[in-house]
């Protein structure tokens, strides 16, 4: 007999559709048969007019974790479980919790604190911080973490290894901005553990003298962002990190793609053999700056929402492939934090459980097809990963983790009906058509219409 059994529905993978039923054992899928065949189960679940995809995968989540960390914002079980809601069954933590997990012995920590909430498997970034842990990122990898990230250009408290944004020269006890030969030194040595260095890609002194011109100028809120923050703020940093990658053999992504320069330049270097790969996030693909005065600061993200024209060669980059995954960059504030004005609010949105509807809703719209959707939201990133094809598919001996989605569901997304911490989101009162009805974790129901189901059952993955 089998512990679980999914009937009737239609499978979707990077691959194309296919009918089939799915049978579950022991946590893994343990065979595919056709519909209708008899297959006896503890439970099963009817697909019918139903799309079947693997487990969704949110590789940049921000969950304010660690043993300092800013929990009134949000904790791992909150936003694993508005993942979850979401058709999430992995995601992975961003490493500027509090502590940072800048060694071997914060990984373990973190992993240790967070699995007893979670509900979905996890990752674990470790941070980028130079000559203070360059020596220590092989432990690191050996202790499982998904990836390395380097906040490029950020200075660093030595408490908890924090990140400081708004860095002057003249500010003291402060670690400053690794300088180029320290960056090369990270890129390096992130290269000698074979894991993949992912970068936040803006160049802080290009940011911070167009800001100091900006703020002296009669603009409108969000336009004095826009020129705070130009494009080649992102190209100068993405540039120098693909010449770098080339010498060092470095595996490279580029976070959270926001403008169309960015992407063109990123498949540029893929077109000439850079290992380079990029993400972008649901809210570069829905929102423009035209939305800025009907949202306010509840859009206010790093790097910044652009154009209309940006949002268009973004969907293009989809299309054709040089976008690898989108990931949400989910970075909850309290309404406190986003009140006041553009130039004052936090950056930061809460993405984790809207980011699967976006992505389905512009199936339904044209924009992609169901595979391309499946390879988007999951089985990209779980390559890039070295996570498959035990997640991120539908083969048979790999972890039973599966969205069923409903693409005929239409509905009204309300910020009040969020399932982490803090209910406030720029998607507040839209329309979706497309959602996850039902999430599977290793063959047990851990979400079903929108709402979490049973305990946290999550566990740290590994890159194999």
């Amino acid at each position: 007999m089998w512990d679980h059994v999914i009937k009737n529905g239609t499978l979707v993978t990077g691959g194309g559709v296919r009918k089939a039923d799915i049978c579950i054992k022991d946590g893994k899928i343990a065979a595919l048969i056709e519909p209708g065949m008899p297959a006896e189960a503890a439970e099963v679940t009817d697909a019918s007019g139903k799309y079947v995809f693997p487990g969704f995968i949110d590789p940049h989540v921000h969950s304010r974790e660690g043993r300092f960390g800013a929990k009134h914002k949000e904790d791992f079980g909150y936003s694993s479980r508005a993942a979850a809601c979401g058709g999430y069954t992995t995601i992975f933590e961003m490493p500027n919790c509090n502590p940072a997990t800048w060694n071997a012995d914060e990984v373990r920590t973190l992993s240790d604190e967070i699995e007893t909430r979670a509900h979905c498997d996890f990752g674990i970034w470790g941070i980028c911080l130079g000559e203070i842990n360059n020596g220590l990122l092989k432990e690191m990898s050996d202790a499982g973490v998904i990836g390395f990230k380097f906040f490029w250009g950020y200075a660093i408290k030595p408490e908890g290894y924090q990140l400081v944004y708004n860095y002057d020269k003249s500010m003291t006890d402060l670690l400053p901005p690794p300088d180029t030969g320290e960056v090369y030194k990270i890129f390096r040595a992130v290269a000698e553990t074979g894991k993949v260095l992912a970068i936040h890609a803006e160049n802080v002194d290009i940011v911070k003298a167009m800001t100091e011109e900006a703020q002296k100028r009669p603009l409108r809120p969000y336009e004095e962002l826009l020129e705070s923050r130009p494009v080649v703020s992102e190209l100068t940093t993405i540039a120098q990190a693909v010449l770098l990658s080339d010498e060092l053999g470095t595996r490279l992504h580029i976070l959270h793609v926001p403008s169309a320069g960015s992407a063109d330049l990123i498949k540029l270097a893929r077109e000439r053999g850079t290992d380079v790969t990029c993400e972008t996030c649901p809210h570069y693909l829905v929102f423009t700056d035209e939305d800025a005065e009907r949202i306010g600061t509840k859009m206010k993200t790093l790097p910044l929402i652009r154009t209309r024209e940006d949002r268009r060669v973004l969907w293009e980059r989809v299309k054709d492939g040089t976008i690898d995954f989108i990931a949400s960059d989910h970075a909850p504030h309290t309404r406190e934090d986003k009140a006041g004005s553009f130039r004052t609010a936090l950056p930061g949105i809460s993405g984790v459980e809207t980011m699967s509807a976006v992505i389905l809703d512009s199936v339904n719209k044209g924009f992609i097809s169901l595979p391309e959707a499946a390879a988007l939201l999951s089985e990209n990133a779980a390559k890039r990963y070295g996570i498959y094809p035990r997640k991120g598919s539908l083969e048979v001996g790999t972890d039973a983790d599966i969205a069923i989605v409903d693409m005929d569901a239409e509905f009204v997304f309300r910020e009040e009906n969020m399932h982490n911490k803090i209910h406030m989101s720029p998607y507040d009162g839209m329309t979706f058509k497309g959602r996850a009805v039902k999430t599977l974790l290793r063959g047990k129901t851990v979400s079903e219409n929108g709402e979490p189901v049973g305990g946290p059952t999550g566990r740290m993955v590994r890159p194999e």
